[in-house]
């Protein structure tokens, strides 16, 4: 069982792209804004791959993150950060990568991180960009054992104040065993507003968004029993001892 929102005051997201978040997640930081926690957004790419026409490569780095920013907006968010230096479609769980979500870590101090899952899912190959796999790996690294270690990466102690930090639990996005569910009905219009709000990734799909969600979020609510019309995400939840 997840430890309960009313123990949880801060929460940091951690995503490879741009709308990753959105689509795996931000129904459920909406409800979590809503309880009152604080959720910060850590992008470890700016999505300079991305899109679906003849933007310039140059310019879709700072679109990627204007329309993050205004996504996150719809739910709430309001800390949204990029990392510097990884390149969309080239992300490895490197010391580097590992080094700066540790150090996010340290700045933030979250109860909770939300990560992609870093186990490829072979039934839906689609959830398991190299990226998202790239991104998870380290993140889980960065959250295990090394933020709580005051011995990985001293430097982030002694020249930067960063001390150590727990994380007691993190939560998996897109994981091929994902048995937590999160009723999300209330939130869905927040969530396709989020959505919308990539217009470089999403404008392309029209009605056909609002019909895709609706029908993830039903087929998750189905598997939760949640009932007729409710809406869901899904997570696989690991405490992290």
């Amino acid at each position: 069982m997840p430890i309960p929102d009313s123990e949880v005051e801060r929460v940091l997201v951690v995503a490879a792209h741009p709308d990753d978040i959105d689509f795996g997640a931000s129904g459920t930081v909406a409800t979590w804004v809503d309880a009152g926690v604080e959720v910060t957004y850590l992008l470890c790419t700016s999505g300079d791959q991305g899109g679906f026409d003849d933007t310039p490569r140059e310019e879709m780095p700072a679109l990627r993150q204007a329309e993050q920013r205004a996504a996150a907006k719809a739910v709430g968010v309001t800390d949204v950060r990029f990392l510097e230096g990884y390149r969309d479609g080239w992300l490895e769980p490197s010391w580097e990568l590992q080094r700066d979500i540790v150090r996010v870590i340290r700045q933030v101090r979250p109860q909770r991180v939300l990560l992609p899952s870093p186990e490829r899912d072979w039934n839906r190959i689609q959830a398991s960009h190299p990226d998202h796999l790239a991104a998870g790996e380290a993140a889980i690294r960065a959250v295990y054992p090394a933020a709580r270690n005051p011995f990985a990466w001293p430097e982030l102690v002694s020249d930067e104040g960063l001390e150590p930090w727990t994380v007691r639990e993190v939560w998996l996005m897109a994981h091929h065993d994902s048995p937590h569910f999160v009723d999300v009905t209330d939130a869905f219009d927040r969530k396709l507003e989020a959505l919308r709000s990539h217009v470089s990734q999403v404008s392309h799909l029209g009605d056909e968004l609002d019909t895709m969600l609706r029908h993830w979020g039903g087929s998750l609510a189905t598997a939760a029993g949640f009932g007729d019309g409710r809406l869901a995400e899904a997570f696989k939840v690991v405490p992290t001892g």
